[in-house]
């Protein structure tokens, strides 16, 4: 398939693009500007052996992708959506946002979200696309290093089953990880959170964790 991450330069879209470039996937690395996008999209190419990889601004990368990824801050996500809304009509959209911000002396706090997750505000903005949320919980660095294997789990949120198992399939890609299927939009809440967690765990005991869920 062909895979666009918009926001795709940041450290987390450049990790899933090399994992999936990896798998065999063409990956599409978009920008607010053509010129970065295309930087990352270089360094997947110097990254992956063998990779395909373009790059270019947000809008034109989404035209022919077959999964979309939102991989950019929370504070961006209504503008580039509003932005992006037409163009992303028909998409599946895979939602990586966590609502979070950094305060010195605490470090990473989640953010109370009005529509109570972020997940659930990209459905409202983006109603003719088919919109999930997945590997919020992933190391941006472990995936840059792609000689590891990752031991974590994938919780995939949304109200789309179809949509849901295609993800699935994609985090089952990524040698070590499982997907597991979190339930509905209201559900994305939880794992979001888990981000800034997760975050303050690495930072305090120098380390990159991530989620495993037992008993399924």
């Amino acid at each position: 398939m062909k895979l666009a991450f918009v926001g795709g330069t940041g450290p987390e879209g450049l990790g899933l693009a090399m994992r999936f470039a990896k798998a065999g996937h063409e990956v599409a690395i978009g920008s607010r500007s053509a010129e970065r996008g295309e930087e990352g999209a270089e360094r997947i190419r110097e990254t992956v052996p063998g990779a395909v990889a373009s790059g270019g601004d947000n809008a034109s990368v989404v035209g022919d992708a077959d999964v979309v990824f939102l991989t950019f801050p929370y504070s961006g996500q209504q503008a580039t959506l509003d932005a992006l809304s037409g163009a992303l009509a028909g998409k599946l959209v895979c939602n990586v946002v966590a609502p979070l911000e950094f305060q010195q002396g605490v470090g990473a706090v989640a953010l109370n979200v009005a529509g109570s997750s972020a997940l659930q505000e990209a459905i409202a903005q983006l109603p003719d696309s088919r919109v999930v949320s997945a590997f919020q919980n992933m190391s941006a660095e472990e995936l840059q290093h792609l000689d590891h294997q990752i031991e974590a789990d994938v919780l995939v949120c949304g109200r789309d089953a179809e949509a849901k198992q295609l993800v699935i399939g994609l985090a089952n890609q990524i040698e070590g990880v499982r997907g597991i299927d979190a339930g509905g939009p209201s559900q994305s809440r939880y794992v979001e959170m888990l981000t800034s967690l997760l975050i303050n765990l690495n930072r305090k005991h120098k380390t990159q964790s991530s989620i495993r869920i037992v008993g399924l």
